[in-house]
C-alpha cells in the first residue's frame, strides 16, 4: 500500500483498477477491489493486517467489472450509487463475460468468467456521509464516464477518489458516458478541488494538469461526434476516430490493441446511442 495521508492509502499492484483503502482505530473503507478472487482475498488479508476488519465497508465507484467483480470475495458490506445495484439487479448471477472486445482489464482473466457479483447492502442517489473516528467521509453521485459514478471525498484530509472520472495514459470508457455532465464533472475538479490530492481510479495520484488534459480529449471528442450527427454519418464511422485519439496518448507499446478495442467498442456504442438512435426516431417520425 502506498501512503497519501495518515490513515490513508491507494494500491496499484493489482491487476485491474487502482484501490483505495481508509483505515480508522476501529474500522476500514475499502475502495473498490481486484478482479481476481485470489487477489481481492489477498488484498482483504492486506487489509486485515491493519488493526483488523471487524468494522468495514466496501464502496464501488461505479459498476464496471474492473472494480466490481472480486467484490464478493471481500466478504464485507458493499456501499454503492442506487443506479449500480439497479445494474446489479439486471444482470445473471454469475459473470459470463458475454461482451465482445471493449478494452477492459477483465477481459485478460479467463478466471474471470463464473465469478458472482457481491450485492450491494447501502446504497444512495446523491450524497451520503460516514462519520468514524471524529473523520468525514463523503460519498457523492459525480455522473459522466457512467450514469452511476461516484467519489469519495475525504474533506478534512483534502483527498478525493475520482474512479474512471479521470484516467491517465489510456483512453476513457465512452460506452456508457454522457460526455456534457463528464465535462462538468472535470470542471468541478478543477475549480473546487485545486488544493486535495486527487486518486484515479487507474492511475493513482494525479495533478491538476492531467485533469485539463482530459477535458480537452472529452471537448475533442465530443466535438466530433457533434460533426457526424449533423451528416448523419452511421455509428461505424467512429471508428475512423481512434487512430488520431490513440495519437494524443501515452502509453506502452503492448497496450495498443487493448486501447483500440476499447475505443472502437466504446464511440460505437456511445454514438449509436446518443445520436444514430435519435436520427432513426426522425425518419420514423417523418415517414
Amino acid at each position: 500500500m502506498r501512503k497519501i495521508d495518515e490513515g490513508i492509502y491507494y494500491e496499484d499492484s493489482f491487476p485491474g483498477v487502482t484501490l483505495g483503502a481508509i483505515i480508522y482505530p476501529d474500522g476500514i473503507i475499502g475502495i473498490d477491489a481486484p478482479i481476481r478472487s485470489e487477489d481481492a482475498r489477498a488484498w482483504r488479508s492486506v487489509l486485515m493486517d491493519h488493526r483488523g476488519w471487524k468494522n468495514r465497508f466496501l464502496v464501488s465507484l461505479d459498476s464496471h467489472p474492473d472494480r466490481t467483480l472480486g467484490a464478493k470475495s471481500m466478504e464485507t458490506t458493499l456501499i454503492t450509487h442506487e443506479k449500480t445495484a439497479e445494474i446489479f439487479q439486471n444482470r445473471s448471477t454469475i459473470f459470463k463475460g458475454q461482451v465482445m472486445e471493449t478494452g477492459s482489464e477483465w477481459e485478460s482473466y479467463n478466471e474471470a468468467i463464473g465469478m458472482r457479483w457481491a450485492i450491494p447492502e447501502i446504497t444512495f442517489s446523491n450524497q451520503i456521509k460516514l462519520h468514524w473516528d471524529n473523520s468525514e467521509v463523503i460519498l457523492e453521485h459525480h455522473p459522466g464516464p457512467s450514469l452511476e459514478s461516484i467519489w469519495v471525498i475525504l474533506p478534512g484530509e483534502k483527498v478525493v477518489f475520482v474512479g474512471d472520472t479521470v484516467v491517465v495514459d489510456q483512453p476513457p470508457f465512452f460506452a456508457d458516458a454522457d460526455l456534457d455532465l463528464w465535462e462538468t464533472q472535470l470542471d468541478i475538479l478543477l475549480k473546487s478541488y485545486r488544493e486535495f490530492v486527487i486518486i484515479s481510479g487507474r492511475g493513482g495520484p494525479i495533478v491538476q494538469q492531467d485533469v485539463h488534459e482530459l477535458r480537452k480529449f472529452i471537448r475533442n471528442v465530443s466535438r466530433r461526434m457533434e460533426n457526424l450527427a449533423n451528416k448523419e454519418a452511421l455509428p461505424e464511422e467512429t471508428t475512423k476516430m481512434v487512430p488520431s485519439l490513440l495519437g494524443r496518448l501515452k502509453f506502452p507499446s503492448l497496450k495498443k490493441d487493448q486501447y483500440e478495442h476499447r475505443l472502437k467498442y466504446g464511440l460505437f456504442n456511445y454514438y449509436q446511442r446518443r445520436y444514430h438512435q435519435t436520427v432513426n426516431q426522425e425518419h420514423l417520425n417523418l415517414e
